[in-house]
């Protein structure tokens, strides 16, 4: 009988590591499927010459918009769409239209001039786009070959071109993978070497919303390291401001007056935008600079409503719910949604009342949940309007500013705005602290009845760093750093490279502006963020005791003129020799900041000490520590020392791909 009982309960402690273990894996696969998603690189392209996300920042910080006249660069027939007598044409003259919406920089890219021809322009924008995103992040683009990233892009119009069977001899056989609609992702994949899936949708104006709700679903799988979503619009035709305006949808004025008395229709635009994601955990590990972080989101479709392409106001409320049920939140834990506002006399109302009904309920009257729409700023968007929704929170939590919504200074009366406490941002604000981080919601709602909302939380506190500068979306690329850096001893070398010598003297200039206007960004930190670009072939350095010296090593670049401090040439293909200095190149603390830094550095320091000191009296840590101006005088110490020095600075480079032939 005893041996029956210790069977027993042999086989019962036996169950029980096994239900410990089975519970463990359980909780782990429920905390992936709720891991926050890391922001960790933004890029895009809007009208008004903004070219990056902090361009589009100061567009809405100074509460003016990007609209203006149509361009007379793409051959339409503007006398014609604007004859009233004619009819069928727009019922404005104004729209939010991107310069040089046909501008690309193929040999950039490697891609010849009669293929480039081919490519309709948003495949171009998105590519273009995901390589200064990806340089926002810090990331080289051209060392991504293999990596399991996914690309999840979005765009709207498919008139690029002529008929394949029509197609002109300057782009025979080029035309099916220029203008294919899923070839937009899959160049992007194509040009940078990723594995990971390459998805192109199109669901109206939630398109590029809801490719980031598809990367949030990837990285959480575990199917994707990495993802880029977004999307991109460009109007080849001037056709949608004509059927628009059939269904009386256009605003006079070309302006989204979201949520406002006045609003009249839409305004279209065009633009494009990408945002680089990556787990939470992940960027911690990879050392990311995280912008903000994905709580939550969900997507759903409107059914059978009151008609194919109008609203549908209850399915709206559920995609918010199962959205902030994803996040793990309540309706009183969002401070602001940036909503799809588009400024139609029929869309606006049925958002305004689900809003009231969701997260207008319960809250206290001095926590209001604030209400805006970038497209009174920029335009309706459409395949770039949920992505540039976003850029503008992810900098509003960064810059803890609430910018105010344009033509909105008289409510709408169509709205019940006494059913619950939101409040139309009228004015900017302040985005004030509280007992819990900052955070955001983000809506699109497609004409296609595919609705996407999405939850944004400010970054974590050990990630949170100052607004900083962002990257060029015309293939010169990012600026980056902060203004919070390590102190400066001596002089810096600021590296800078281009494809072309025009790009080179180009991007002088970019990098000139960019410090021009940010005085407090120090020498050491602009050194490393311009140190991870890639290497291309035309090359510039500055050396640099002070921003007077790099500034002015700037200008010249830029002219094509010679400064002391300025080197410059391309490079040649040759060999890669590493070359230790002898006695004389030896200084106090040298490579100590390094060992803190770098495990790599410290274990190599670590193992030459190790293999030194059977020969030696003295320690290599406490040499190297040491504030004694004489601890490097022996001889027998600076040898030593400086053997180890450069065995482990060798180790460092190799771990960084840097290696000898």
């Amino acid at each position: 009988m005893s041996e029956d009982v210790a069977k027993l309960r042999d086989y019962l402690k036996r169950v029980t590591v096994d239900l410990r273990k089975a519970n463990r894996r359980l909780q782990e696969v429920d905390e992936r499927a709720r891991e926050p998603i890391a922001i960790i690189g933004m890029g895009c392209r809007y009208a008004g010459g903004v070219g990056t996300p902090e361009d589009l920042w100061r567009v809405l910080a100074e509460g003016r918009d990007t609209i203006g006249p149509f361009p007379t660069d793409r051959g339409w027939d503007l006398d014609r769409l604007f004859d009233d007598a004619h009819g069928g044409g727009s019922a404005t003259r104004e729209g939010g239209f991107l310069d040089d919406a046909a501008g690309f920089d193929a040999e950039f890219f490697g891609i010849a001039p009669r293929e480039a021809l081919a490519m309709e322009p948003q495949q171009r924008l998105l590519l273009e786009t995901s390589w200064s995103a990806l340089e926002h992040a810090g990331i080289d683009p051209s060392g991504l070959e293999g990596v399991r990233a996914g690309v999840f892009v979005g765009r709207n119009y498919h008139e690029y071109g002529s008929p394949l069977e029509a197609a002109p001899d300057a782009v025979r056989g080029h035309l099916v993978t220029g203008a294919v609609a899923s070839v937009a992702s899959g160049r992007i994949a194509y040009t940078l070497g990723l594995t990971g899936p390459a998805i192109t949708i199109d669901t109206a104006c939630s398109t590029s919303l809801m490719t980031l709700h598809l990367a949030i679903q990837s990285l959480r799988s575990g199917e994707s390291d990495l993802a880029l979503s977004g999307g991109a619009t460009v109007m080849h035709t001037p056709g949608p401001f004509a059927e628009f305006t059939k269904q009386g949808a256009v605003a006079t004025d070309g302006r989204c007056k979201a949520f406002g008395a006045g609003a009249d229709g839409m305004g279209l635009a065009e633009g494009a935008g990408i945002l680089v994601l990556e787990r939470l955990s992940d960027a911690r590990r990879n050392g990311r600079h995280v912008l903000a972080v994905v709580r939550g989101s969900s997507a759903n479709q409107d059914g059978a409503s009151n008609g194919l392409a109008a609203p549908n106001g209850p399915a709206q409320q559920r995609v918010i719910r199962a959205a902030l049920s994803n996040a793990g939140l309540a309706t009183g834990d969002i401070d602001a949604v940036e909503a799809h506002g588009t400024g139609t006399a029929l869309g606006d109302p049925i958002e305004a009342h689900a809003l009231l009904a969701t997260y207008g309920q319960g809250r206290p009257d001095d926590r209001p949940l604030w209400l805006g729409s970038v497209k009174s700023n920029i335009g309706h968007t459409q395949a770039a309007a949920g992505v540039a929704g976003t850029i503008k929170m992810v900098q509003a939590l960064r810059h803890e500013h609430l910018p105010k919504t344009l033509y909105a200074e008289d409510a709408s009366p169509h709205v019940d705005w006494s059913s619950g406490a939101v409040r139309l941002l009228t004015k900017a604000r302040p985005w004030q602290t509280t007992d819990r981080p900052r955070r955001a919601a983000v809506s699109a709602f497609g004409i296609s009845g595919t609705n996407v909302h999405v939850i944004l939380e400010e970054a974590p506190a050990s990630e949170h760093a100052p607004a900083a500068g962002d990257g060029a979306a015309d293939g010169t690329p990012a600026v980056r750093a902060t203004t919070v850096t390590a102190r400066q001893d001596g002089p810096v070398v600021i590296p800078l490279a281009a494809r072309q010598a025009p790009a080179l003297r180009a991007y002088a200039q970019h990098v000139h502006a960019y410090l021009t206007e940010r005085p407090d960004c120090q020498l050491s930190g602009i050194s490393r963020a311009l140190a991870r670009r890639p290497a291309f072939d035309h090359r510039a350095a500055i050396v640099a005791t002070d921003r007077a010296e790099l500034l002015a090593g700037l200008e010249s670049l830029a002219e094509g003129a010679p400064h002391p401090s300025l080197v410059s040439g391309t490079a040649q293909p040759g060999k890669t020799v590493f070359v230790f200095p002898g006695q004389g190149s030896q200084w106090l603390g040298m490579g100590t900041q390094l060992a803190q830094q770098s495990d790599v550095y410290a274990d190599s320091l670590a193992e030459c000490a190790k293999a030194l000191s059977p020969y030696i009296d003295w320690d290599l840590h406490d040499v190297l520590a040491s504030t004694d101006p004489h601890a490097l005088d022996r001889v027998d110490v600076v040898q030593p020392t400086t053997w180890a020095v450069m065995v482990s600075l060798a180790r460092w480079w190799q771990h960084h791909g840097i290696h000898p032939d």
